[in-house]
């Protein structure tokens, strides 16, 4: 099984991470539509509506939906908006999941047909390290700017918020109820896929890295002096060495000539009753 946490140097099980995570993301997000169903009944039931429906979609432009309510004050009819505007940071978190998308694509076609000019004069090593790096960024500020998106999303929807814009409900006579509330549990699946493609992408920087001549280049600076210093020990064993060696010949050298001219000494006298 492909997975990056156990095969981090597989760059193509990286990129089939990646695809899969992203496509979650944006699908989960982008794709949604819902909605909530609310009724008023007035004190003059020819006058209430029983059946409010409320819809909302992608990319969640609250203020531009607008929707109809009886004020049980004759057949007049009020209309109101949702309160917000989430569309800058719901959009600002696909737009990230769909170029994600995209380039894990193409970094899957260099990977599988590409190989060799991936790792041609370290080019494509760096530029793969340099995009993980902005799309770590990326994910981490799209996905913390969408929660905060998506909870206001909620407030804003919310059928007790809802029921406060209206007149009607306002007035204790008139019984206001909230019939259905938006289901929001792929839009926190959104969520939850943005901070674990920022987890995907952090985590696969150092592995990126490792791939670059950045990390080559510190290893060897690192193994230069080390190998220069075990050098320098050996070359200090061996004048150890040849200094035992030189002195023990210099101290057999010089026992040499005393002895010999400790055994000359005998031949003076001698020489010298010779003479006598």
């Amino acid at each position: 099984m492909c997975m990056v946490i156990f095969a981090p140097h597989n760059e193509e099980c990286k990129s089939h991470f990646h695809l899969l995570f992203a496509i979650f993301a944006f699908a989960t997000c982008g794709g949604y539509s819902g909605g909530l169903r609310l009724s008023v009944d007035c004190v003059n039931k020819t006058e209430s509506n029983l059946s409010i429906d409320i819809a909302f979609a992608y990319p969640f432009r609250l203020h531009q939906v607008t929707f109809e309510v009886p004020t049980c004050e004759g057949k007049e009819r009020q209309k109101l908006a949702l309160i917000g505007d989430s569309s800058s940071s719901a959009e600002f978190f696909v737009t990230v999941a769909v170029f994600a998308f995209l380039y894990s694509l193409a970094a899957t076609v260099v990977y599988i047909f590409f190989q060799n000019k991936y790792r041609e004069n370290n080019r494509g090593p760096l530029i793969d390290f340099i995009v993980t790096v902005v799309f770590s960024f990326l994910w981490l500020v799209g996905s913390s700017a969408w929660a905060k998106g998506l909870s206001d999303v909620k407030v804003a929807t919310d059928p007790k918020e809802v029921l406060l814009l209206m007149s009607a409900c306002k007035q204790p006579s008139n019984k206001c109820m909230a019939i259905h509330s938006p289901v929001m549990s792929s839009l926190n699946t959104s969520v939850v896929f943005g901070f674990l493609n920022f987890i995907l992408w952090a985590g696969n920087i150092w592995f990126v890295f490792k791939e670059t001549g950045w990390h080559s280049s510190g290893q060897r600076y690192l193994s230069d002096p080390m190998e220069k210093h075990s050098s320098s020990y050996n070359q200090g064993g061996y004048n150890q060495d040849s200094y035992g060696s030189s002195g023990g010949y210099s101290q057999q050298a010089s026992l040499g000539p005393s002895s010999d001219e400790f055994g000359q000494q005998p031949t003076g006298p001698t020489s010298f009753t010779n003479q006598i």
